[in-house]
């Protein structure tokens, strides 16, 4: 689990984060939404640890990360997986080569044993065939495979998401977003997922914030979305007729 506590952000005058209060809880697909704008990318690098901030708290399990030393950054920060907007892939290694390199970073694994972990994620996302291939044989959606195999490698408690469906096809970010899913559940992971994906709300979103303006306006499940009130809310949710179609078919059932 992870617990944030009245987080605020700024840069120079400008306050991005005005006391964010919120939980992502283990075993389950969290989103962060919002307009651009609304200060869910630099939430995400505060809870990733790449930004300090001037005021409250963000732990992971009981552990406060701001109180931590170097050294227990360094380790706790073996037990985050990352996959990132654009896959980031190296393309001057193999597909299996971009996975071990996180075994290579954070353990002392022989060379069969990180083979032997490199094996199993990568055929845990279908891959299994694909240990030889460059990125740039690779599809978008292979590629955003590849970057979850090499994200889950080192057994990680927390998995983070910076928009996995981006430049992807509806079909192919169903697949990428079930197989989140699917990982988050197995491995009891605390995942978090920063997304602009309308679709993958509503499939996924176990727990939905929505910030706007550097505020969290509003939290609740994919559930919980087709009920509210919240005109912030609705209007960003619904600015498509397709899905005022459906809360109108979820409200009248």
């Amino acid at each position: 689990m992870i617990e944030v506590k009245d987080l605020q952000k700024s840069f120079g005058e400008n306050h991005i984060l005005k006391g964010v209060t919120t939980t992502f809880e283990a075993g389950k697909t969290n989103l962060i939404i919002g307009q651009s704008g609304s200060g869910k990318t630099v939430f995400l690098k505060c809870l990733l640890g790449l930004f300090d901030y001037e005021k409250g708290s963000i732990s992971y399990d009981g552990r406060v990360f701001a109180q931590l030393s170097e050294a227990e950054k360094r380790t706790m920060r073996a037990d985050i997986g990352m996959v990132f907007q654009g896959s980031a892939l190296f393309d001057s290694m193999t597909i299996a080569e971009n996975v071990m390199f996180p075994l290579r970073m954070f353990t002392n694994q022989s060379k069969s044993e990180m083979q032997d972990r490199v094996d199993f994620v990568l055929n845990r996302v279908n891959l299994s065939d694909a240990h030889n291939k460059m990125p740039s044989e690779a599809s978008g959606g292979m590629q955003k495979r590849v970057a979850i195999a090499r994200a889950i490698v080192n057994k990680p408690k927390y998995l983070f998401c910076d928009e996995p469906n981006s430049g992807l096809d509806p079909k192919t970010s169903i697949v990428i977003d079930n197989l989140i899913k699917e990982i988050t559940e197995e491995y009891n992971i605390t995942t978090v997922i920063n997304s602009h994906d309308m679709n993958s709300v509503m499939e996924i979103g176990e727990k939905i914030v929505f910030l706007q303006l550097g505020l969290k306006e509003w939290e609740g499940t994919r559930h919980d979305i087709f009920k509210t009130e919240n005109k912030a809310v609705t209007d960003f949710v619904y600015s498509s007729n397709l899905f005022k179609k459906v809360r109108k078919m979820y409200l009248t059932e």
